[in-house]
C-alpha cells in the first residue's frame, strides 16, 4: 500500500486540475498515476487481506469506477488541452513506461497535495490496516 500512497502524494503535488497539462513529475510516466497508486494500495490491501474474494471485488470496483472515469477525463483533457493527443500518443494510460515524456521540471508542491486532499488516501490506507489487524487479532 505504501508505493501507491507515495505515487499519489507526488502525483497530486504536480498536478494542476483543470489549468494546465500536467505532464511532469509522475504524469511523465503515466497519464493516470493517481489512479494506479489507488491500484497498488488496492493490491496491497488484497494481498494483505489474503482473500481472493477480496481481490475479485478489487478488480469489479476497479472496472466499474475508474475504467469509466478515466474515460471522461480523457474526453475532458482532449477538449481542454490541445496537445493532449500527442501526450496520449507517447504516454501509456495506466501502467509506466520507462523514460520520461518530454522534458518539463515542474516542482513538486505540497501546497498543492494539501489542496488536493490526498492525506485522506492515508486516513483510507490507516483504516485499512486497521481492519486487518483486528482479523488478525480475532483469529
Amino acid at each position: 500500500m505504501i508505493p501507491g500512497l507515495v505515487l499519489r502524494g507526488l502525483a497530486s503535488g504536480h498536478v494542476q486540475k483543470d489549468k494546465q497539462l500536467t505532464t511532469s513529475g509522475p504524469y511523465a510516466y503515466t497519464r493516470n498515476p493517481l489512479y494506479l497508486g489507488s491500484l497498488m494500495m488496492a493490491g496491497g490491501f488484497a494481498i494483505a487481506a489474503r482473500s481472493w474474494w477480496v481481490v475479485g471485488i478489487m478488480a469489479l470496483m476497479f472496472a466499474l469506477i475508474y475504467v469509466p472515469v478515466i474515460a471522461g477525463e480523457e474526453r475532458f483533457l482532449r477538449a481542454a488541452f490541445p496537445d493532449y493527443g500527442d501526450y496520449a500518443r507517447r504516454v501509456p494510460r495506466l501502467f509506466p513506461r520507462l523514460t520520461r515524456y518530454g522534458n518539463q521540471q515542474s516542482a513538486y508542491s505540497s501546497a498543492r497535495y494539501w489542496k488536493h486532499r490526498e492525506y485522506e488516501a492515508s486516513i483510507g490506507c490507516a483504516v485499512m490496516l486497521a481492519v486487518l489487524i483486528v482479523k488478525m487479532l480475532i483469529r
